[in-house]
């Protein structure tokens, strides 16, 4: 038997595939309540994409930490070299301004705070008395009309030098960010006036905002390289595991001859390895089982390849029913014909007998010969077991009548029939060495005697298969007589099986013309 190679059989796996990421999906759901559930999708996601996502979200994580810590020390940098800058600038006014403000020479004043206020980040230059007049301005100042700091200036005009931040939404809408530096001007330890020089903090901010544009820029254009190399890697990662998934399904679905013809040394390999060694040994039990069904009841072979149940001897107690078959007048048949022809009429009868039992929930038990073995009920529970028993019969019967129409004169085969009903141990007879499923007890020995009794064509069952539940509606029955049996201290009351009630007849007829259709076509 050919074992079924991995890579043949994909082309039918991602539908699979995506009907299980969609089954997973609805589960998802619904054990949340209808309600979405991340975690539970999370879950349904393909390895690829779970490593895309996950990829992703850490080197996003990294670059914003790498973001914020090189912002915050180039925001820190430049904070430091601004005031260093205004101090250093500040330091220049109050040495130029010296002189000029001990002669009180304002053109002098004026022409050195307009001389500042001309760079591009110096906005603002102010000179004042020592008290507090205001000598020279250029440019904007925090203390003027209408900003933000008007009318307290002396607050910050003192001994002391101060920093101020500041904010101004101008009329315009303009917003203006700036720093003002102030200090006191002293000649010989004699405090002669105060100097103000005012920063923009645009270029500063500007300055941010390129870093924040570069490293949001570094950040997209790494997530997609991520994205993709994740996607690739994610995809070439996932595939053993999704072909592991594939044959998973496969043998679930009764695929035993599914191996993987791929050569790795990694642990996917050995997993391979493993999975195809898993896989010859579910095909050998597999093919044990289906011999070993031959034997026995199907359900027992089972039970015994699963080892759900020990081979060991004795049984239980069961409700079933038993029917015996046996070809009527086989011996002189036998002596007449071949061994090949007498084969081949066996043959044919075991077929029939297996058709009839695999409709009606029967098993056959044994062969013997001439004559066949089946039970009901037995070993899987069937509270229908009596019914079902008949209706057995009844159909075996129509099959033979006809098949008998359809062959030769010599061909022709008759059957009788004997049911019985009862309590009966099931269960492994025999020894040690050999073993048996079979049933026996009295209920079985005395439809062995009731199929003696009958004659070809007859069914013939015992009165308390019926019970205390009247038939009519479902058989035709026609007493037979009190039968005195072998081994019986009592007479046995017996009934002849006519048939079926109609709807049940028209049933079977149906299962009939289904059987022989092949028969017929040929």
């Amino acid at each position: 038997m050919q074992a079924t190679e991995l890579n043949k059989s994909q082309g039918a796996r991602p539908a699979e595939r995506h009907g299980a990421a969609a089954e997973c999906a609805a589960a998802a759901e619904t054990e949340s309540g209808g309600r979405f559930s991340i975690r539970r999708m999370w879950t349904c996601l393909p390895f690829a994409i779970k490593l895309a996502l996950s990829t992703s979200l850490l080197i996003s994580l990294v670059m914003l930490l790498l973001g914020a810590l090189i912002i915050e020390n180039q925001t820190r940098l430049l904070e430091r070299n601004m005031h260093a800058f205004g101090r250093g600038v500040l330091q220049q006014v109050a040495e130029a301004a010296k002189e000029p403000l001990l002669a009180n020479d304002g053109l002098l004043l004026q022409v050195l705070a307009s001389s500042l206020a001309e760079s591009e980040q110096i906005i603002g230059t102010e000179l004042y008395s020592s008290d507090h007049s205001l000598l020279a301005r250029a440019g904007i100042s925090p203390f003027q009309s209408g900003a933000p700091i008007a009318g307290r200036g002396t607050d910050f005009l003192d001994e002391q030098e101060h920093t101020l931040d500041w904010d101004w939404f101008r009329l315009s809408g303009e917003r203006l960010e700036a720093v003002t530096f102030t200090a006191p001007v002293r000649f010989r330890d004699t405090q002669v006036g105060y100097a103000a020089v005012t920063l923009s903090r645009e270029l500063m901010s500007e300055t941010l905002r390129e870093s924040v544009r570069s490293i949001a820029t570094v950040t997209l254009s790494l997530l997609a390289v991520a994205i993709t190399l994740s996607w690739v890697v994610g995809r070439r990662l996932a595939r053993p595991i999704r072909n592991l998934m594939d044959a998973s399904r496969a043998i679930g679905h009764g695929d035993f001859d599914y191996r993987f013809t791929e050569r790795r040394a990694d642990e996917i390999g050995h997993l391979m390895q493993a999975f195809n060694s898993m896989a010859e040994g579910l095909l050998q039990k597999h093919q044990v089982e289906l011999a070993l069904s031959r034997y026995v009841p199907a359900e027992v072979a089972r039970r015994v390849v699963e080892g759900l149940e020990a081979v060991e001897l004795g049984g239980t107690q069961a409700q079933g029913s038993v029917m015996f078959v046996d070809i009527v007048d086989f011996t002189a048949r036998a002596e007449a014909l071949p061994p090949e022809a007498v084969a081949t009429l066996l043959n044919k009868f075991y077929s029939s007998i297996s058709t009839a039992a695999g409709l009606y929930r029967g098993t056959v038990d044994k062969y013997m010969g001439d004559c066949a073995m089946v039970v009901f009920g037995v070993p899987e529970a069937d509270p229908e077991h009596a019914f079902h028993a008949i209706a057995c019969a009844v159909f075996f019967q129509r099959l033979t009548e006809r098949l008998n129409a359809t062959t030769g004169k010599g061909a022709t085969m008759r059957y009788r029939i004997g049911l019985n009903s009862g309590e009966m141990l099931a269960g492994n007879i025999g020894t040690q060495q050999h073993v048996q499923y079979t049933v026996v007890g009295d209920s079985v020995n005395l439809a062995s005697r009731l199929c003696a009794v009958a004659t070809a064509g007859q069914i013939v069952i015992n009165e308390q298969m019926l019970g205390s539940t009247r038939w009519d509606h479902r058989l035709r029955l026609r007493p037979f007589g009190s039968i005195r049996i072998r081994g019986k201290s009592k007479a046995v009351s017996t009934y002849l099986v006519e048939g079926l009630a109609p709807e049940y007849e028209t049933r079977l007829a149906r299962q009939l013309d289904q059987v022989l259709a092949p028969t017929d076509a040929a």
